[in-house]
């Protein structure tokens, strides 16, 4: 049974802008799984209201279907991490994304809190199998001010120790209003690459930089940054692609999906340094509460396609400008995630 409903406006978007421009084989950095048993009740939290929205849950038979049904033809290897969510029962959802990875042989990440004991951090990631941490701004302590939490109050440098002893891969998103163009956020992640050179930084969503505005200074600033990985995951901003693959190269920049968020139909205007959801009108249910999204009537809605397929060809024409070749794409969607997670085959 399709778990999605596709057009033939979809089906014409895909193999007229997606099919051919991805390879064969991806690999999917930036997915999320759980069960809605983990959930303890409905908490707001500190981040954008629109992504809880979308899906009540999302097992990994349905990312797995959500690949098969979006990308025909071709073969999807996520890497699985939790959802994150203030109600969520972290122990049981990690467990279970533990539970999937073994089962199918895929990578995953752990989903940690800041004030999580380091003993009870190493022995579950060694004990799950986990590649490395998750961590999100949504866990820093409820004193602190949405608009001023750092970095280091979801990701201590407790945590960033055991990571760089280990050798782990880090994920992370950066929070303040000024998202990457934060001055105190490019520069802790300089001082994270330069003082814990053994893990792998990973940056979400190109730094959350959804619109020119919020970009800055901070390319220039991370110039010096070495290793740092960029996934570009629920980003359609083709300027600020090429901006990131013109400052580090396609050996640096990654594909995630952001499933099962992006698996909605959408797409993504920008005003005034402010970025808006276009969604088909009545999609989502009651909108209106959320600022970061708008509804679109019909027919005008028939043309929005899946999101993912937006943050695709918007990867597809920073591509296009910096000429890159088949090769650094196929770098981009495999060769960087297989290196970083270590798959091979």
């Amino acid at each position: 049974m399709a778990l999605l409903s596709k057009t033939p406006h979809d089906c014409h978007f895909y193999h007229e802008f997606i099919k051919d421009f991805l390879p064969e084989s991806i690999i999917d950095c930036h997915t999320h799984i759980w069960l809605h048993r983990f959930m303890s009740g409905e908490a707001a939290g500190r981040s954008c209201l629109w992504p809880q929205m979308v899906a009540r849950d999302n097992s990994v038979e349905d990312l797995f279907q959500t690949n098969l049904e979006l990308f025909p033809g071709k073969k999807v290897y996520p890497v699985l991490y939790s959802h994150v969510s203030p109600s969520l029962d972290t122990l049981q959802s990690n467990r279970y994304v533990a539970d999937c990875a073994k089962r199918y042989r895929l990578p995953a990440l752990y989903l940690s809190r800041p004030e999580e004991p380091l003993e009870q951090i190493e022995q579950n990631v060694a004990e799950g199998g986990f590649c490395g941490l998750k961590v999100y701004l949504e866990y820093a302590p409820s004193y602190i001010p949405a608009n001023e939490i750092r970095i280091y109050d979801f990701l201590p440098k407790e945590q960033l120790a055991l990571a760089d002893k280990h050798g782990w891969v880090v994920q992370l998103h950066i929070a303040r209003p000024r998202r990457l163009a934060d001055p105190l956020n490019y520069v802790q992640l300089l001082e994270i690459e330069q003082n814990y050179p053994g893990l792998q930084l990973l940056v979400a969503h190109l730094g959350r930089v959804y619109a020119d505005e919020d970009l800055g200074d901070a390319l220039e600033y991370l110039r010096h940054t070495e290793k740092t990985i960029w996934d570009f995951t629920a980003n359609t901003n083709a300027y600020v692609m090429e901006k990131v693959l013109s400052y580090f190269g396609p050996e640096r920049f990654i594909y995630g999906s952001d499933f099962p968020i992006f698996r909605m139909k959408a797409r993504r205007v920008v005003e005034n340094g402010f970025y808006i959801n276009e969604i088909p009108a009545g999609s989502l249910g009651d909108v209106s509460t959320d600022p970061h999204m708008r509804e679109i009537p019909y027919p005008e809605a028939e043309k929005i396609t899946f999101f993912i397929y937006e943050e695709i060809a918007a990867c597809r024409r920073a591509a296009h400008r910096l000429q890159l070749s088949h090769s650094d794409i196929q770098k981009i969607f495999y060769d960087n995630a297989a290196r970083i997670f270590h798959i091979s085959g």
